[in-house]
């Protein structure tokens, strides 16, 4: 579960969500089956960029070509973790090269890579021991702006104000 022990929201713009697609969303990777039968599928193009992926509400992998929207590929849902995601050959099948909670619409604390390992654990994929690119998320308490704090400078782009340690960009979490 995320820090405070629930998922988290889409707090990007609401025209994204409001064009989300009715039982839409990325493709489910429940098992090292259903990636076989995935990446089978991608071409050598698209497996040169990352990809865009979910942990949904019940723990499942979701992927979806980088370009797509995370909350299109959650199909509008709450999620345990989002990100992007790369894949790499290895030795005995195929394993995870880079992996990042970069999500502008969902901003998933670092703390989510529990629950992206989780999901890559179940599909038996080879995966770092932490996201490869973290990228922290805030929102200024202020001018109520989502941010991406750099560098350990925990201070709002927008306002100059100062951001808190603690990950806290949905309200209602």
């Amino acid at each position: 579960m995320s820090a405070w022990g629930g998922g988290y929201r889409y707090v990007g713009p609401a025209e994204l969500k409001a064009a989300v697609r009715p039982g839409g969303g990325g493709c489910r990777i429940g098992s090292a089956a259903d990636f076989d039968a995935w990446i089978a599928e991608r071409s050598a193009a698209e497996l040169t960029e990352p990809f865009t992926f979910v942990v949904g509400m019940d723990g499942v992998l979701r992927l979806a070509p980088r370009r797509s929207e995370h909350v299109a590929c959650a199909g509008g849902d709450m999620v345990l973790s989002a990100g992007e995601i790369s894949f790499m050959r290895a030795a005995d099948g195929w394993a995870v090269s880079e992996v990042s909670n970069q999500s502008s619409g969902y901003c998933p604390d670092v703390t989510s890579w529990v629950e992206a390992a989780r999901a890559l654990d179940d599909v038996e994929l080879g995966r770092p021991c932490g996201f490869t690119h973290e990228v922290v998320f805030r929102r200024c308490p202020d001018c109520q702006e989502h941010n991406i704090v750099r560098e350990d400078d925990f201070v709002c782009v927008f306002c100059g104000s100062d951001l808190p340690a603690a990950w806290n960009v949905d309200p209602t979490a």
